[in-house]
């Protein structure tokens, strides 16, 4: 019982991690990316930042809004012209289009973090032609 429920167990994380979108590194060495949706009204990322990396400031001036949420790890976040925050696990940090911000990984295992990006609604006559 006890083996076939462990073998259960590994199938199915077998299955699960096959589905997960491998990260991709953008152009700050040790940030990655996968984009796990990405849909006209909203895209979803996971950002896995190396122990010190820093993904350098920028914007997002194609999308309204955007969430940043801290899933693991012990990461730094600057918004505007603010001071860096430590960006807190199970918190939620919202910024408006086109809002500077950039991220550190100040722990000394890999951090991850979702970001959620809400874009304008797709025009009418697109939506009715879904």
């Amino acid at each position: 019982m006890i083996l076939r429920t462990a073998m259960a167990a590994v199938l199915l994380s077998a299955c699960l991690f096959a589905q997960i979108p491998a990260a991709t590194p953008t152009k700050d060495a040790g940030v990655n990316r996968a984009v796990l949706l990405d849909k006209p009204e909203v895209r979803v990322l996971r950002v896995e930042i190396d122990p010190g990396a820093t993904r350098s400031m920028h914007t997002h001036d194609d999308v309204r809004s955007h969430l940043f949420l801290p899933i693991a790890g012990s990461i730094e976040l600057t918004m505007g012209s603010a001071k860096p925050v430590p960006a807190l696990i199970g918190q939620s940090y919202y910024m408006e289009k086109g809002t500077p911000h950039g991220f550190k990984n100040t722990g000394a295992t890999k951090a991850i973090v979702y970001e959620v990006f809400v874009r304008d609604a797709a025009p009418a006559a697109n939506q009715a032609a879904r």
